[in-house]
């Protein structure tokens, strides 16, 4: 997992930050990045193609393995899968049973996928940083590509474009139930006349508001920052590798050390999103006098 000697502490950072873009830059026309200023320079419109693959892949695996499971389920004596699965049915059930108390088909399901597709996502973070990206640079290289400029993030919730495109969703569905439940009158008199009654505008709005706005920020913000935070110190502790014996030694104590603890805020950042999805959602039905 040493860095590669041709790359300088910061050039080896900056390569492992930087999403393998697609889009048009307005000097080079259409193609993938080939630096992290190319890739800014592209614009909205760019894509992160590791974000997207490793997201949909692992989205899939996820309802590969529930389906093959689902297919196969017995009243008989279940298999270790079935054990595993139902087990994490039933936790999330449980978690909705306790924070959603309205009648919702929909958000048993949702948030199942969402602690489970996050989780995934989340635990591609144990994957040596250097290995995939190396295999993928060199792969790239029998075409004629300079491996140091192929870049690969397999950490799609390292990337701020998954969190807040999940995020944006919860707060469409969010806003599609407050008003189906309330009513447009409804809603805008819940932001309008909460909490100081209809003599606190424009108070009223501004709170409420902020409060409404704060929802997909903060789903999208703290999973990103902690996976980015987790991410980097991976990368840094990747740097302590070269040739010296003690300096490996100590690098793969320290990397045994937080993936370790590593595993419990992958987890718990999975069900800190369902949670608050169900929550938020559970407020979105909830009609205030």
């Amino acid at each position: 997992m040493a860095a590669s000697e041709t790359l300088t502490s910061q050039a080896y950072i900056q390569h492992h930050l930087t999403n393998l873009t697609l889009g048009v830059h307005p000097e080079h026309g259409f193609g993938f990045a080939h630096s992290s200023a190319e890739a800014a320079e592209m614009g909205f419109w760019a894509i992160n193609v590791d974000t997207m693959f490793f997201s949909i892949l692992l989205g899939y695996l996820f309802i590969w393995f529930f389906r093959r499971v689902a297919d196969q389920m017995t009243a008989g004596v279940p298999s270790g899968a079935q054990n595993f699965v139902e087990w994490i049915v039933d936790f999330v059930e449980e978690n909705v049973r306790g924070s959603f108390t309205a009648k919702n088909p929909l958000v048993g399901p949702l948030a199942l996928t969402i602690f489970a597709w996050v989780f995934l996502m989340n635990l591609m973070d144990l994957i040596p940083v250097d290995l995939i990206p190396h295999l993928f640079g060199q792969l790239m290289s029998l075409f004629g590509a300079d491996p140091h400029h192929v870049f690969l993030r397999v950490v799609p919730t390292t990337d701020p474009n998954a969190t807040f495109g999940m995020a944006l969703v919860v707060f469409g569905l969010v806003l599609y139930y407050s008003v189906k439940m309330k009513g447009i009158g409804g809603f805008a008199s819940e932001l309008t006349m909460q909490p100081f009654g209809k003599w606190g505008l424009p108070a009223n709005l501004l709170l409420e508001g902020i409060s409404l706005l704060s929802k997909p920020l903060s789903l999208a913000l703290r999973l990103f920052g902690n996976m980015y935070a987790g991410e980097m110190i991976f990368i840094l502790i990747a740097l302590l590798y070269g040739s010296s014996m003690v300096l490996n030694i100590t690098g793969g104590m320290l990397q045994f050390v937080w993936a370790v603890f590593h595993i419990l805020i992958i987890t718990l950042q999975a069900f800190i999103f369902m949670v608050l999805t169900i929550v938020y959602l559970d407020m979105a039905h909830q009609e205030h006098h």
